[in-house]
């Protein structure tokens, strides 16, 4: 399946201690501030699946506790940004993610949760501020996607032609019928499916010692595609502790069993 929805390292310096008495707004295209919360203690950044874009966490902040400040990331190529060309290599998606998340993310502490695709860029985008001897997330909570040693063994999709990639689309389930129901819909989509289906079909994982935070994996128990087994692998991934939570629903639980989720997130983040 295609999930959708990205040498050594040395240790990061020991931090200023986080500035907690002032809150800058967030001005960039590729952060919305879907919370306006006067003393947050936490900023939560979500990284959407495959197409998406930051309506798919709009109602979250209302089920968060009020300290945390929800801040969903816009990709390039899809909502507000459509008219803008999307990444089709990670090799070069990471890089421009660090540096524009870098202003937001020394002030307060921050975890990430990316959903399919989401999860393997807020993965690699953890291992990337650790290259740059920056603030990591305290938390990165995966959904929806193999851990990323794992090979894909299912072969690449994102240059079919038209027709043949819908069609796959519909078949991994990896794509919201919604999307995939309406004609107009999916032609304004199309480039950045493609450039995100790439995104994940040209990753290549190299090793690299665990990330130093917490991992927590989110799964769908009817999810046909992503076992339980692959989830679990996660673990290998962090030198901390590691928790696997299974969700009632298909690869998009996070819509079906979103009440769950974010009681999950607000319990684990409190």
């Amino acid at each position: 399946m295609k999930q959708l929805t990205a040498a050594e390292i040395d240790v990061a310096p020991e931090e200023p201690p986080f500035n907690s008495t002032k809150r800058p707004q967030i001005h960039s295209s590729w952060i919305r501030e879907s919370s306006q919360r006067l003393e947050p203690h936490l900023r939560l950044f979500c990284f959407p699946y495959a197409g998406g874009g930051v309506s798919i966490f709009r109602t979250w902040a209302e089920d968060l506790p009020a300290g945390i400040q929800l801040c969903p990331i816009q990709l390039p190529g899809r909502e507000d940004r459509l008219a803008e060309k999307p990444y089709d290599r990670l090799q070069a998606l990471i890089p421009a993610l660090a540096d524009h998340l870098h202003p937001y993310l020394n002030d307060f502490p921050f975890a990430f949760f990316g959903h399919s695709m989401g999860a393997l860029v807020s993965f690699e985008l953890a291992r990337e501020l650790r290259r740059r001897n920056s603030m990591g997330p305290l938390r990165l909570y995966v959904s929806g996607y193999r851990a990323p040693q794992l090979p894909d063994p299912d072969p690449a999709i994102h240059d079919l032609p038209d027709g043949e990639f819908l069609s796959e689309l519909r078949r991994l389930e990896g794509t919201p019928d919604e999307v995939l129901e309406n004609e107009e819909l999916t032609r304004l989509l199309l480039p950045a499916l493609r450039a995100d289906f790439a995104v994940c079909e040209t990753y290549t994982h190299i090793y690299q010692r665990p990330l130093s935070c917490p991992i927590m994996a989110f799964g769908g128990i009817e999810d046909r595609e992503i076992r339980r087994e692959e989830l679990e692998a996660w673990r290998e991934q962090t030198e901390d502790t590691f928790h696997l939570r299974m969700l009632p629903g298909n690869h998009f639980f996070i819509h079906s069993a979103r009440e769950q989720l974010l009681e999950m997130l607000a319990v684990d983040l409190s």
